[in-house]
């Protein structure tokens, strides 16, 4: 069962808590500012690329690398220097941006020579735990279970005007990240972006063509070669792709095909919190360090259509290619948009399934 309660921070910005227990009454959200955040975000057409770009200034001022005592997304200990989180029992906080680069309340867009539009979405900040010494491999199941039901309740609660719903994480400096703190974002857009845009696409095409989903088939094909699996149980695989443009690319879906988050069955949610796990666990074992990763969740846009050629699926972009040395996107990924691999993803599946992990008692590093 999931628990959350709902609560207003002094600058009226949002905070959710969810648990798996009943949550401590009385709680009060604090704000490390009482002030409005002064934010007007908007979005520019890029006219040769065809996709929108968000222009957030305010973002320059945001927190960067803090010391572990103004560590912003750990509880309040001090009420004269407040955080993020309050006091209490919970397991996951849920709370809007300070800095973010879309807001529902964006208004009057510059006037350029290319078509602007305020940039009406939301950015929220989706913090795992309480613990700041933690990462998303060593949560127990049952908190990475809530964890998939708070992105299923975010995505249901989304205003309006949103047509697609991303969850992702970024962890690690090499890919940008400026608080260590376990967390996650979830980026709410009033369209849908380039690339779900395209796999939505490629997948009603498929769909058309053959009357069942492509991802779930891709799967069974994966199943049946049986070369590239991370964690394979009765509702949920890991593997690598056939595909993959990152040496350690790592992708985690249902078997059946399943196009939101509140579409998932109990037991397909708890194996892919196990999947989840597993995937986690075997990058930090794989060269005993933290490993750094962008992980992104996948759904159906939020449009009011039946999306059933769509399939719910994370995709993990790891950055590095071996232990010290970065795989840095250049000419031919970031000019053209081919990817081009010096490893075979047959190879570096090998390497991910040696790495033995307890989803019981991992050791954390």
């Amino acid at each position: 069962m999931m628990y959350f309660q709902e609560l207003l921070k002094p600058d009226g910005r949002k905070l959710t808590l969810y648990s798996r227990s009943p949550i401590d009454e009385g709680i009060i959200a604090p704000s490390p500012s009482n002030e409005t955040v002064a934010a007007n975000p908007h979005l520019r057409w890029h006219p040769l690329r065809g996709e929108w770009v968000a222009y957030a200034s305010h973002r320059q001022g945001r927190t960067f690398m803090p010391p572990p005592q103004y560590n912003p997304l750990a509880p309040t200990t001090d009420p004269q220097f407040p955080t993020e989180l309050p006091q209490g029992r919970y397991d996951i906080a849920v709370f809007d941006n300070r800095f973010p680069s879309m807001i529902v309340e964006s208004h009057n867009p510059p006037a350029s020579i290319v078509e602007t539009l305020p940039a009406n979405g939301t950015c929220e900040v989706v913090v795992f735990t309480q613990d700041p010494e933690t990462a998303l491999a060593y949560l127990e199941l049952d908190r990475l279970d809530l964890l998939l039901q708070v992105w299923g309740d975010r995505t249901c609660k989304a205003p309006p005007q949103i047509q697609y719903v991303l969850p992702f994480e970024n962890r690690g400096v090499e890919v940008g990240v400026t608080l260590h703190h376990p967390h996650g974002q979830i980026y709410s857009y009033p369209f849908v972006p380039p690339v779900p845009a395209r796999m939505l696409e490629c997948q009603l095409a498929y769909y058309q063509q053959h009357q069942s989903s492509l991802l779930p088939d891709l799967i069974q094909k994966e199943i049946a070669a049986n070369e590239r699996i991370i964690y394979l149980d009765e509702y949920a695989i890991a593997f690598v792709p056939v595909c993959a443009r990152y040496p350690y690319e790592v992708w985690i879906a249902p078997i059946a095909p399943v196009a939101t988050f509140n579409d998932l069955s109990a037991e397909q949610r708890f194996a892919l919190a196990k999947a989840l796990k597993t995937v986690t666990l075997k990058y930090d074992g794989l060269w005993n360090r933290p490993f750094p990763y962008l992980m992104a969740w996948f759904q159906a846009p939020i449009d009011g259509n039946p999306h059933p050629e769509f399939q719910l699926h994370a995709e993990f972009y790891p950055p590095l290619r071996t232990k010290d040395r970065l795989k840095y996107l250049a000419g031919t990924e970031l000019a053209a948009g081919m990817f081009a691999s010096d490893t075979l993803p047959e190879e570096k599946a090998k390497e991910l399934q040696a790495v033995v992990v307890n989803l019981e008692t991992p050791v954390k590093l």
